[in-house]
Order: C-alpha cells, then sequence, then structure tokens
C-alpha cells in the first residue's frame, strides 16, 4: 500500500513479511561484495517532504549520504559509521537516527530490513 492522501485509511503492515521491490544501488556507492537492496514506500506525503516505508540490503559494503531518518531495525545487522561522527552497532529493535547530510559507511553482518519515517 501506498498513498500520499494524508486522509486515507489507518493501515497495519506486518513487516518481516511485506513484499519488496528493487532498489538498485549505484554501483559507486559499493565498496565490498554484492549487496542488493529492496524496499516500499508506505506512504508520502502530498508535497513529497515525508517518507515511510520498508528498507532492506542484503550483506555488502556501502557508504551512503543520508536524509533526515528515524527507522527501527526489524532484522539482519549491520555496523554504521558516520564520517566524523559515531559507529553504531545496530540489530534488531534498536532505533537509530541519522541526520541529513551524514555521510555514512555500511558494513551489513546479516541482510537488515528496516523500517524508517525520511524527512526531506
Amino acid at each position: 500500500m501506498t498513498t500520499n492522501d494524508q486522509a486515507a485509511a489507518s493501515f497495519a503492515v506486518h513487516i518481516p513479511d511485506a513484499e519488496l521491490e528493487p532498489e538498485p544501488l549505484d554501483p559507486a556507492q559499493i565498496l565490498s561484495g554484492e549487496p542488493v537492496v529492496t524496499g516500499k514506500v508506505l506512504w508520502e506525503s502530498a508535497d513529497g517532504r515525508q517518507v515511510r516505508g520498508i528498507w532492506q540490503i542484503t550483506p555488502g559494503v556501502v557508504t551512503d549520504t543520508e536524509a533526515n531518518e528515524l527507522f527501527v531495525v526489524v532484522s539482519g545487522r549491520a555496523t554504521v559509521v558516520v564520517e566524523d561522527g559515531a559507529t553504531l552497532e545496530i540489530g534488531p529493535g534498536d532505533a537509530c537516527v541519522l541526520r541529513e547530510g551524514d555521510r555514512t559507511t555500511w558494513t551489513v553482518h546479516e541482510t537488515l530490513r528496516k523500517a524508517y519515517h525520511i524527512s526531506l
């Protein structure tokens, strides 16, 4: 389910079983391995500045420049190194906040699935 209508009906999604769609990585982001990214937008604000969804990545090492994001890890494990900042060891049940513009390196140890909210 994807909607951009703020008046749309409330809904629930069982995150571990949700079917996700391919979200190809830019090859320049891949430092090691052959990680595969999939995801699903569950809700987007009418102006496109708020996005909620599910995202998954298989093992490997990738770089990214982050948006303003809050996410909760549902399954899997990763080490996220924020350039000039913290090293975050994340796993099931962990909530994580990334700041817009953070440059990160993700070392994904076990396929990681998260539910997220991004503010653009």
